[in-house]
């Protein structure tokens, strides 16, 4: 223990402030909701639309642009991100989450009446400046109000260097 301790004693104030840039450059965060301060339903489309989550609760590192609705990766790594739908039957309610124009999972709930909820979460590796977004799936609906039913989430893992990858 007192080992470690002469380390880190022997560290010099710009070394302290460079490893607490580095730390904070790998803070990537977001969380947001569909409304900001209304409520209601969007679509049913009869084709895919990308949703834009307005109401956002945290957006740590400014990857998640509120107004296009996607999420640019600023850092290689794992990401971890989640999509929740809500709405009510008998229209469907269905989202996907997209990598680069690729669909990779679906929300999807369908039933005659009542409320409908479904999610679902994933995994990726991005590279920088890849994209990651969520889309209403056609003929479908999506509801939102004041109790943030709708979200649309994601979060950095960890970074990942080049020779990482290569493991996998």
């Amino acid at each position: 223990m007192n080992k470690k301790n002469d380390e880190m004693s022997n560290l010099t104030l710009s070394q302290v402030e460079e490893l607490r840039k580095e730390n904070r450059d790998r803070e990537i965060a977001f969380s947001a909701s569909l409304m900001q301060s209304s409520s209601g339903h969007i679509g049913p489309f009869t084709s895919e639309i990308t949703l834009t989550y307005r109401n956002v609760f945290t957006n740590i590192g400014n990857a998640y642009n509120p107004i296009t609705g996607v999420f640019t990766a600023p850092l290689k790594g794992a990401y971890m991100f989640r999509v929740s739908v809500y709405s009510h039957g008998p229209t469907p309610s269905g989202a996907s989450i997209y990598k680069n124009g690729e669909r990779v999972v679906l929300a999807y709930a369908h039933q005659p009446q009542r409320e409908l909820n479904s999610s679902n979460g994933v995994v990726l590796i991005l590279e920088v400046g890849d994209v990651v977004y969520v889309r209403l799936w056609p003929n479908a609906r999506i509801f939102d109000s004041e109790n943030n039913h709708s979200t649309f989430s994601g979060f950095l893992l960890f970074p990942l260097r080049e020779q990482e990858l290569c493991r996998m």
